[in-house]
């Protein structure tokens, strides 16, 4: 977890959404993003002074990174120890971003064998913004990023123990600005936008990371076994 997501908002929608700077040239939106893919995310520029929308490589990279393969293993930051992580301090001290996505997905092993895929996104059709670092690495000075997780709740643990940590619209700010790896940054994701996550079994076809478009997120009959929600 989270291995797999969709962001299909354009860029100017996203610009307006986070009053951002547009620098995402060639963004083409997309229902089935992968590790290693680029896609939008918002930091602060130092040298603009503002927010800017930016496109960055999923697969944090730290410095001293010998191999950009390595970025497939550095996809999530984990909440409880990304302040202290080698690969992960800088980054959570000085380099945070805000991440959008329609949604992301998961797969749950049936007793029957094989996998259910769901897509959890937001009930209402609001974008839902996962917390980031960024760095930027080698003489090409790639942009990249990774995604905190920490401990599922509620309805979303049935489908695995790890989500997003997902910000709501008033610690955005907060996320970008403040300074220092201040753990209150960490809080845990509000039970209200949690109980505002979908849980949408979808098809099979998103396991394939060359498919791509609406059809990946068309619900699908639920399993005998899907995942019953629990109240909080």
């Amino acid at each position: 977890m989270c291995g797999r997501y969709a962001n299909t908002r354009s860029p100017a929608e996203l610009s307006q959404l986070f009053e951002a700077a547009d620098e995402t040239p060639g963004w083409t939106p997309r229902y089935n993003i992968a590790p290693t893919t680029s896609a939008p995310v918002v930091r602060v520029s130092r040298s603009r002074g503002e927010r800017v929308l930016n496109l960055a490589r999923w697969g944090l990279l730290p410095p001293w990174a010998k191999d950009p393969r390595q970025g497939a293993r550095m996809i999530n930051a984990r909440s409880e120890t990304v302040a202290t992580s080698r690969a992960f301090a800088h980054a959570f001290a000085s380099r945070r971003a805000l991440v959008p996505v329609d949604g992301w997905y998961e797969w749950r092993p049936l007793p029957e064998g094989g996998k259910q895929a769901y897509f959890l996104t937001s009930r209402d059709g609001s974008p839902l913004v996962m917390a980031g670092i960024w760095t930027r690495w080698g003489p090409e000075r790639w942009l990249t990023f990774a995604v905190l997780t920490t401990a599922a709740l509620g309805p979303l643990a049935t489908v695995h123990d790890r989500m997003p940590l997902l910000l709501p619209p008033q610690r955005w700010h907060d996320w970008l600005h403040r300074p220092g790896p201040d753990p209150a940054l960490l809080a845990a994701t509000p039970a209200s936008l949690v109980a505002n996550v979908e849980i949408r079994p979808v098809g099979p076809a998103v396991g394939n990371v060359r498919n791509d478009g609406p059809d990946l997120i068309t619900p699908v009959a639920s399993p005998r076994s899907s995942p019953t929600p629990t109240l909080f």
